[in-house]
């Protein structure tokens, strides 16, 4: 079973994950985020991942706690879930558009930990959600699930179309990088021997 489950308690956040890789795209979502919670559900639908998320933030300050903490436990649980990586295809990508946006997604199941994230808004929120928040999850994602990860916004002008396609893509590539690959099976996706 390639599943995760993980709970991250500090002062600010009490957070709780679990996926499992091989699910259908079932989710539980108790964020308290909305929005941030309508971009969780791309992930589960686009990259058939089972995810239950449950988190209780210092909402009252703002999402930021709320948002960066899900991020890092959500990547805490892919590592534990993805195992020692053997068989994996490893590496992933997609372009997904909604309408007038585009995006492309490429991840790396490397073991080393890089974000290169480039999206740029018109506007700083999408209803009263922060966009910048967005790095801020996907920086603890790749910190904690030890992945490389390039996101790329190339068109848009709606800030829900332009995040909403990344969040789709990035569904879709983790998909694609964690499908076991039938010619690797019991093989390490890797010359070092090692990820």
């Amino acid at each position: 079973m390639r599943t995760g489950k993980v709970e991250r308690n500090t002062l600010e956040t009490k957070i709780s994950v679990e996926v499992d890789l091989d699910g259908a795209g079932e989710r539980t979502l108790q964020t308290g985020i909305p929005f941030l919670e309508h971009m969780l559900d791309q992930v589960a639908r686009h990259g058939l991942i089972d995810l239950d998320i449950r988190a209780d933030g210092d909402l009252e300050i703002d999402a930021h706690h709320t948002v960066e903490d899900i991020g890092i436990t959500l990547g805490q649980a892919m590592l534990q879930a993805v195992g020692d990586k053997k068989g994996i295809r490893r590496y992933g990508h997609a372009y997904v558009p909604l309408d007038e946006a585009l995006s492309s997604v490429v991840v790396d199941f490397s073991g080393r930990p890089g974000l290169s994230y480039d999206v740029t808004f018109d506007r700083p929120k999408v209803g009263d959600f922060d966009v910048d928040l967005f790095h801020e999850f996907f920086q603890g994602f790749v910190n904690h699930a030890l992945v490389t990860l390039h996101i790329d916004n190339l068109k848009g002008d709606n800030a829900h179309h332009q995040i909403e396609t990344v969040f789709k893509a990035f569904g879709r590539a983790l998909r694609m990088a964690l499908e076991p690959d039938p010619r690797m099976a019991d093989v390490m996706p890797s010359t070092k021997g090692t990820l």
